[in-house]
């Protein structure tokens, strides 16, 4: 509850609940995730609310212009750097009028209270369109502009140290940022990072992107080029089925 608390903003017995806000549900999800960190967040029954109008998804970068964007790093000389967004929906506001009445997982001094759901809570269903929207406006706001073919490939004019201008490029999937650029971390920690909590211990040389294996390698020219694998996923497999025949 501690991460999700921020989404809500608590009334006092008091106050009236403002013009238009909604009673909703929720509950609580446990989660064991990989490496057995155990996980409680606090989501809401979208499955009991009407559909908003329009649509509801966050945006997905294409593998098409993820590829075009590797190889125009790769021309020219470009870094490549990575990053994740915390708390991913959490950061955005919300812009359905919802609210709860408080249970005891929100403390005993809260309990019966009624809370307005301020931000993209898990669980709302228009919570992609509402983060989508607010990252938009934040690339907007520090110079960026979306690509006519595809609108999650941002770009903005920049000069390299050499005074050589170029174009530095940030291709975004839901919260997970790929950088083209001489300068991505100053860009990320100085740019993105300020309006958006950032993983800080996942800034760098991508590893993992799109579920694939990334890797940095030199070509017979050498030109520094960047390759896609499925190395993680042949081991996986390999190792299930030498489990599954150990048990016969």
């Amino acid at each position: 509850m501690f991460n999700v608390g921020i989404a809500f903003e608590v009334l006092e017995h008091e106050r009236n609940l403002p013009v238009g806000w909604k009673k909703v549900t929720g509950h609580i999800v446990f989660d064991v995730k990989m490496g057995f960190i155990r996980k409680a967040r606090w989501v809401l029954d979208g499955h009991k609310t009407p559909d908003p109008d329009g649509s509801m998804y966050a945006g997905v970068v294409s593998r098409e212009s993820v590829r075009i964007a590797l190889t125009y790093a790769a021309l020219n000389f470009l870094g490549v750097t990575a990053a994740e967004i915390q708390n991913t929906y959490l950061q955005a506001p919300s812009s359905q009028k919802d609210c709860i009445i408080c249970g005891s997982e929100f403390g005993l001094e809260n309990v019966r209270k009624r809370a307005l759901i301020k931000r993209a809570l898990y669980g709302v269903k228009a919570a992609g369109r509402d983060f989508r929207n607010h990252l938009r406006a934040c690339m907007w706001h520090i110079g960026f502009k979306f690509c006519p073919a595809d609108p999650d490939v941002w770009m903005r004019p920049a000069l390299k140290a050499d005074g050589t201008k170029y174009y530095e490029f940030v291709l975004l999937y839901t919260d997970d940022v790929l950088v083209i650029s001489e300068n991505g971390e100053k860009l990320l920690h100085e740019h993105i990072g300020k309006y958006f909590e950032l993983k800080k211990e996942l800034i760098g040389l991508p590893k993992i992107y799109l579920g694939r294996k990334m890797r940095e390698v030199t070509l017979e020219d050498d030109v520094c080029a960047w390759a896609f694998g499925s190395l993680q996923y042949v081991k996986a497999a390999i190792e299930n089925v030498e489990g599954y025949l150990e048990k016969i």
